[in-house]
């Protein structure tokens, strides 16, 4: 009988006790700067686009911010694809945004992009035209060599407690990471419908 379950709880346990409180507060105190004057923007490819739909929903509904997943658009991202490259597919579609200093980039990415090792190009781009806007990054990747970590205002490195385990922790810890936010005592403004009913 495999202990891969007894192992990868063991590592869900190290990497939260990792993490640092301190930098979270931070990250929401950073997003409540932004909430009633500018957009957030949430991104991410391949399993971080779909969170990074979830999370702007959730930022939506329970923060109360005006929040956007571009990829959410099939027809706008394959279009771009289709017309520019999948590398400018990000970046145009922020442009069309009209992506500005009063607004913030949230990058959900296990790789958090890397141009020397052709990792998520597109996200590089993306976050050197929101760098070139002067708004507010921060990101939630797997990697501290990373372009988000280079570049974000705010980032939050998911430890790596396991090589061969990178893109199921770092994946699954942005949905943890997002939901403390909008959770966070800074940025709650809405309480999720299960909630609502307890009597406690």
């Amino acid at each position: 009988m495999s202990d891969h379950s007894r192992r990868y709880l063991e590592e869900v346990a190290e990497i939260a006790a990792r993490l640092d409180p301190a930098r979270l507060d931070r990250m929401a105190a950073m997003l409540a700067t932004i909430r009633d004057s500018g957009r957030l923007f949430v991104i991410g490819v391949g399993g971080s686009a779909a969170n990074a739909s979830h999370a702007a929903s959730d930022f939506r509904k329970l923060a109360g911010f005006e929040a956007y997943a571009p990829t959410d658009s099939v027809a706008e991202v394959t279009a771009l694809t289709n017309d520019d490259g999948w590398d400018r597919a990000l970046v145009d579609s922020l442009r069309a945004s009209r992506l500005c200093a009063d607004d913030v980039v949230l990058v959900l990415s296990v790789s958090g992009g890397d141009l020397g090792r052709d990792l998520s190009p597109g996200l590089v781009r993306a976050l050197d035209h929101a760098g070139e806007t002067g708004c507010t990054i921060c990101g939630v990747v797997g990697s501290g060599e990373s372009h988000t970590a280079r570049v974000a205002d705010c980032c939050i490195v998911v430890p790596e407690v396991n090589p061969g385990a990178v893109t199921a922790h770092t994946e699954s810890f942005q949905a943890v990471i997002w939901h403390l936010l909008v959770t966070h005592p800074t940025l709650a403004r809405g309480t999720p419908r299960w909630e609502s009913l307890s009597d406690g």
